[in-house]
């Protein structure tokens, strides 16, 4: 029998560890020795010019000016960082509060299985058709403007889920595939877009990490504070033969819906607009037609055009639609297993306790990505993160146990928490500034086309598992390729 206590308690102590290594604290009480010089190795003859005292001024004159400016890079970055932190991990809670309450009120409704399927497929297709345009129009319109217009359209989208009415339930379902698309592009592109204009290139990663840990963080109390929403009120109509509901599972859509007007308003006041640099070539000028068509075959022509871009597609559209997968079938496979194990003794799974772990080592991976980065780039890091997620689930699916199974499964968790910040890191370096929104959102296409697919397939959790781990290891392959190709470049 598993212990998932246990295993959540061993986790977060791993965690602790791991996040004391990559934090500052560690930097402080554990200082690593550096050479004197940061060359190769051989230390140069001062000037025949320059008299030895002069030479060490010289020296000290120049250690102080970068001390001086690495110090104020950092100041400028942690201002960022927490600008951007406050607003997008308000965008994450609003997401994850609705998350595990989307079929849960459809089927109060009464919804049956195959009107909820609809309306889930409605949602991935909302998202890889209308989701392709708004990119291109945010680099062109302000990411900031279109994350206050996520902010709206999301909120829209909340409050459709209070009609027990099939076509206004719809309506929500296309608003949220739209504003999910914004959530996945426009923060990250406008991150980008901050760091290059405050001149912080160089910590993108740290960023990427930071923002990671904290989703998982929020993850975790967004589903404490869904589950006591949900609890609080009685699920029922305002009058008898009304269509309008109010309580049950309404309280985590209620609080998703204020939580996107304090992420909007601090977004409109916190946040600097940014937009996608402008190109002497690009297509949609070129082409004089609309700037949302123009900006999405800008997009798609660059992105073919260059091999590292369209790489970076694929290899994120097969990590994360192996990811979206894993969260479908996580829950029958376990069971499936628990149930072999415990016969007629099984009463359920502690899901509570099974989300916690799983956040737990996601934020474990980003702890493990900002200490990798310290000797490794992530194009590397890259290749061990998806070789590694593809044997996770090939152990899932060898597994003999439930523990064995479990066990599997948060490493993949912790290869997600590694994963994002890795992504973010390589397409922040290679995905033009004046596409990237664009470019971000047509990265969605085909990962909704896999969604989808997984959707409208009968497969089970064994055999979808299995094409995860395939998928994952074509990705482990177009990643080195992808790593041989920049170090090349580089050189």
């Amino acid at each position: 029998m598993t212990d998932y206590n246990l295993i959540f308690g061993a986790v977060l102590l791993f965690n602790v560890l791991v996040t004391f290594r990559a934090s500052s604290y560690w930097k402080k009480y554990f200082p690593s020795d550096k050479p004197a010089n940061d060359g190769d190795g051989q230390e140069e003859d001062p000037s025949p010019l320059i008299k030895e005292g002069d030479s060490s001024d010289l020296e000290q004159g120049d250690k102080s000016s970068s001390a001086a400016s690495d110090a104020a890079a950092d100041i400028r970055h942690s201002q960022l960082l927490r600008k951007y932190l406050i607003v997008y991990l308000l965008a994450a809670a609003s997401d994850w509060l609705q998350g595990p309450y989307v079929y849960a009120l459809y089927d109060a409704y009464g919804y049956s299985q195959h009107e909820i399927a609809v309306l889930f497929v409605a949602g991935f297709g909302s998202s890889m058709v209308f989701g392709s345009f708004v990119g291109g129009m945010a680099d062109q319109g302000g990411r900031r403007r279109f994350v206050i217009i996520f902010a709206i359209i999301y909120a829209l989208s909340c409050m459709t889920k209070h009609f027990k009415n099939f076509h206004i339930l719809m309506i929500g379902r296309l608003l949220g595939g739209v504003a999910t698309s914004l959530l996945f592009s426009v923060f990250e592109a406008w991150l980008v877009g901050a760091h290059s204009n405050a001149g912080v290139m160089s910590h993108l990663g740290k960023s990427f990490s930071s923002a990671q840990f904290g989703n998982s963080i929020v993850a975790i109390l967004a589903g404490q504070v869904a589950n006591r929403a949900a609890n609080h009120a009685e699920f029922k109509p305002t009058s008898e033969g009304s269509e309008f509901y109010l309580g049950g599972y309404l309280g985590p859509f209620d609080i998703s819906l204020l939580t996107l007007v304090i992420c909007g308003l601090l977004a409109g006041s916190l946040w600097d607009e940014n937009y996608g640099e402008k190109s002497n070539d690009d297509s949609e000028e070129k082409s004089g037609e609309s700037s949302a068509t123009g900006a999405l075959k800008g997009a798609f022509t660059t992105t073919i055009r260059s091999p590292d871009i369209l790489s970076c597609g694929i290899i994120s559209s097969l990590f994360e639609g192996s990811m979206y997968i894993f969260v479908f079938m996580w829950t029958p496979a376990l069971t499936t297993l628990v149930k072999e194990e415990m016969g007629d003794k099984f009463d359920g799974l502690p899901f509570g306790i099974i989300f916690s772990t799983f956040m737990v080592s996601c934020m474990a991976g980003s702890s493990i990505f900002s200490i990798a980065m310290e000797k490794m780039k992530p194009e590397q890091l890259a290749v061990f993160v998806f070789g590694v997620a593809s044997s996770a689930f090939f152990m899932i699916v060898s597994s003999g146990s439930a523990t064995q199974a479990f066990l599997a499964m948060n490493l993949f968790e912790m290869c997600v928490g590694m994963y994002f910040p890795s992504m973010g890191t390589m397409k922040g370096m290679i995905v033009p500034e004046n596409k990237r929104a664009a470019i971000y959102n047509l990265f969605r296409i085909p990962l909704n086309f896999i969604v989808l697919s997984s959707l409208l397939t009968d497969l089970t959790p064994r055999v979808s598992y299995i094409l995860c781990g395939m998928m994952l290891a074509v990705a482990t392959v177009l990643q080195m390729k992808l790593k041989s190709r920049r170090v090349s470049s580089s050189s």
